[in-house]
């Protein structure tokens, strides 16, 4: 797996329990430097050369190693660079530098409606999202009736998705994506979404898929949720590691910072 402009390729790694490895990645964003107003001003500036850039660090050498079986939480403020450290993981981001080690099956929950056309119903994007993962047709029907099961949304399977709110579009998410159970699992924020029973559902099938040896990646900003699912936690800060070990150890430290 390649990612990003001159980082080699990963292919094995000295512990065989490592299922992701990232080796002082490092992700950079070009900003704009001044507020424009129309497209039309961009592309006029631009072609003038007039178009200025600040660098953005949205994460600075970063890294850790996720065993399999782990649920590895991931913890920090907003702008901290937990969603881009899990796009990286799951190819959605090239690092500007660094290396990126990834050996699995991937099914990312990182953002509600991703891989979803919401002029499309409920139904139909079942079917579209499974193919977006991954999956065939004949497996998506096999699953379809499970899907729709989980998610509690039998009666509102023929209607468009842009009527939705966002708790129904992540039971239809979360509903598809563990539907095959995944070598890895990336959940983002997601079961923060939706009502209380819902979200522990989600949590009893984060736990059997635990128990069945899914690895899984969370990053939440319910404390709570990370200490009774992970077993080992990342504190991110300004896009550095400030401390990674045993839940009780980080959780602690972060909830009296």
């Amino acid at each position: 797996m390649v990612f990003g402009e001159g980082i080699k390729i990963v292919m094995n790694t000295s512990d065989e329990k490592v299922i992701v490895s990232l080796d002082n990645v490092s992700m950079h964003f070009n900003m704009s430097g001044e507020k424009l107003d129309s497209l039309k001003e961009y592309f006029i500036k631009l072609l003038k050369r007039q178009l200025f850039f600040k660098k953005y660090v949205a994460l600075e050498n970063i890294s850790f190693k996720i065993c399999r079986g782990d649920v590895f939480g991931i913890v920090g403020l907003n702008g901290s660079g937990k969603s881009t450290t899990l796009k990286i993981i799951s190819g959605i981001l090239k690092p500007t530098k660094g290396k990126v080690f990834v050996k699995g099956t991937i099914a990312p929950l990182i953002e509600l409606g991703a891989g979803f056309d919401l002029e499309l119903t409920a139904r139909e994007n079942i079917y579209l999202n499974g193919a977006v993962l991954g999956h065939s047709r004949k497996i998506m029907k096999e699953k379809f009736d499970d899907i729709v099961e989980f998610s509690e949304m039998q009666n509102f399977l023929d209607v468009p998705m842009k009527n939705y709110s966002s708790g129904m579009v992540a039971r239809i998410a979360f509903s598809v994506a563990t539907m095959v159970r995944p070598e890895i699992l990336i959940v983002d924020e997601i079961l923060a979404v939706g009502d209380f029973q819902f979200q522990e559902k989600c949590n009893k099938r984060i736990e059997e898929m635990m128990e069945g040896g899914t690895t899984i990646i969370l990053v939440s900003h319910s404390i709570e949720q990370i200490e009774a699912l992970c077993n080992k936690v990342m504190w991110l800060e300004k896009g550095k590691i400030r401390m990674i070990g045993g839940v009780d150890e980080v959780c602690s430290a972060y909830k009296n910072s």
